[in-house]
């Protein structure tokens, strides 16, 4: 029932729209016992009385008006069962419009941590084949449960009002349905979680190959790519194929059963009509009517069927449709109307991802428009550090200060809007190359981002190329080496005129010669800003007016480039080895 309360609540604006197709199919379904009523008029008043030929010359104007009901009805049904197919299916397109937009808005508004547990194949499917399941059940399901049930229900009644008996022994292998369709349900439903699950498996593998295709060829494991991708193609093909074959398990007795309505009829109503407890007419009627309780009954393992599957993938968009990022504004946040003069503190911070401890005892001060770099090995915390700056992650222990406020005191959008950040793995979009400088600041003119690609000493390279700023960067940047993704980057960074600049080790791929020229223009851009710079390289953070050395998830040292060069410590085993 909640799934179905989820769906009625994405029907706002198209309640109305969806109440009407439902009682449309209501009355199409009741239209189609029109027919059949008329037929057994026709054939007791026409055909089986010993009159029937004088009745035929003396009442053809009855006749003819009832076979036009019959073909009048037939043309109403048809029209009335379009309308009704149109109503249900822009509304369907409708929730799904709502929900795919829902969904996706509460993705861009989740934190790291639920990238971290999603894998982006899996989400990929949430926002394409789920959704699409949402769809079919509006559109398909529900339509045939009511219609099923109302042409179930309409024929039992007029069965009734014929003859209670023959109705009785039509409508008693009823229950032999119901119970094998319940023991269907139990049998389905796991298997179609495991199958939504295998899918989810299969286009993941699927997407990581096609995003990291010049790494396969890089080590020429196409083939062993292609063994990965059929290993999960075969699996869910196999989930498939035993989803959809254990409906044969129970397809028998469901055939039988609705077949031996056909046989029952014939048998009762043959002596019930032989025996004058019903007219021929009225077993015309039970005749023409027979396939109303049939098709309902080999309807119910399709529905079952399809509704397994919309329970699963319906299960699975909510867990993101409802999803709450647990970094986000507090209701009383701090409005910061002014520019951020980027002074930043940490105050004995500690964060663990998961049991794995990556920062503890984190103390350190930056004033506004210093230039602090941080060095350590791998897996010191360097870039952890940085981002709980922007709140990518929060701390789990102590406080990030940001101009002397808790960073969870202020909005995020006017935080990370204040902080120009080039990370280290660079991600360029498919757009031009001004689009990508200006992604965080759509409305500046050609001029500032040229500006910033000079800042960046990107200017030279784009304006060599074909189409100069409007060249199209393809999926990723292909086609740009790692040193122009990286200037690049750092343009994009600059180009929102961050009162926080944070470099994770984004000139690693360019020459020192670049280098330096980057060096030089972020010491004289034209806005005060806070720097951070992630280095490997000496460098890049000699010129740093302190210097802060992380080990084993705390700060070891902390100095200038002459007072790290004079003492015993990483800095100095790290100038020497690049010296």
């Amino acid at each position: 029932m909640f799934l179905l309360r989820w769906l009625w609540s994405n029907m706002s604006g198209y309640k109305g729209r969806y109440i009407l197709a439902m009682l449309l199919s209501v009355v199409c379904q009741i239209m189609f016992l029109a027919t059949p009523m008329m037929s057994q008029q026709i054939v007791d008043t026409f055909i089986m009385p010993e009159n029937a030929a004088e009745m035929i010359q003396t009442q053809s104007s009855l006749l003819w008006w009832m076979v036009g009901i019959m073909v009048g009805f037939t043309l109403l049904r048809t029209c009335t069962q379009y309308g009704t197919n149109m109503l249900y299916e822009v509304t369907s397109q409708a929730i799904i419009y709502r929900v795919r937009k829902r969904v996706y808005d509460n993705i861009n508004a989740q934190d790291a941590t639920f990238y971290d547990r999603f894998r982006t194949g899996d989400i990929m499917t949430r926002m394409t084949g789920d959704i699409d399941m949402v769809r079919h059940s509006v559109a398909w399901i529900i339509k045939t449960v009511i219609e099923s049930i109302t042409l179930f229900v309409a024929s039992v009644i007029y069965f009734f009002s014929i003859d209670w008996l023959t109705a009785i022994c039509l409508v008693g292998l009823t229950p032999v349905i119901f119970g094998v369709s319940f023991f269907f349900k139990k049998k389905i439903r796991p298997m179609y979680v495991n199958l939504r699950e295998r899918l989810s498996q299969m286009n993941t593998s699927a997407e990581e190959n096609i995003s990291g295709n010049r790494v396969v060829k890089a080590f020429a494991r196409e083939d062993y790519e292609i063994e990965r991708f059929d290993e999960k193609s075969t699996e869910y093909s196999t989930a498939n194929k035993k989803a959809a074959l254990a409906w044969l398990d129970f397809y028998p007795i469901i055939e039988i059963t609705a077949q031996a309505l056909s046989v029952i009829q014939l048998i009762t109503g043959g002596l019930f009509c032989i025996s004058g407890r019903i007219t021929v007419g009225e077993f015309t009627a039970f005749s023409g009517l027979i396939w109303t309780l049939s098709n309902p009954m080999r309807n119910i393992g399709t529905i079952i069927n399809d509704f397994q599957r919309f329970t699963a993938s319906a299960n699975k968009i909510i867990e993101v449709y409802y999803g709450k990022s647990k970094i986000a504004d507090r209701e009383d946040a701090i409005d910061m109307t002014e520019r951020m003069k980027g002074g930043i503190e940490f105050r004995d911070v500690a964060f663990s991802y998961g049991n794995t401890e990556i920062l503890h005892d984190i103390n350190l001060k930056i004033e506004p428009g210093e230039t602090v770099a941080v060095m350590g090995p791998t897996g010191s915390g360097k870039t952890t550090l940085v981002e709980l700056i922007a709140r990518i992650y929060d701390v789990n222990r102590g406080e990030v200060l940001v101009d002397g406020n808790n960073v969870r005191m202020l909005k995020l959008k006017q935080l990370r809007g204040s902080i120009g950040m080039a990370t280290q793995d660079v991600l360029l979009y498919s757009d031009t190359i001004d689009g990508n400088i200006s992604f965080g600041n759509s409305s500046m003119s050609e001029e500032e981002v040229v500006r910033c690609a000079e800042y960046a000493d990107a200017d030279g390279f784009i304006s060599k190329m074909s189409e100069g700023y409007d060249t199209i960067v393809g999926e990723r940047g292909v086609g740009l080496s790692g040193g122009q993704k990286q200037r690049i980057a750092l343009a994009r960074a600059l180009a929102v005129k961050p009162a926080i600049l944070i470099l994770d080790d984004t000139t690693s791929a360019v020459d020192l010669e670049t280098e330096t020229h980057i060096q030089e223009s972020l010491r004289n851009l034209d806005f005060p800003c806070t720097k951070i710079i992630i280095a490997q390289r000496i460098s890049s953070a000699k010129d740093a007016d302190k210097i802060v050395i992380l080990q084993n998830g705390t700060i070891a040292d902390i100095g200038t480039h002459d007072e790290l060069t004079q003492r015993e410590g990483y800095y100095r085993e790290v100038y020497e080895l690049q010296h």
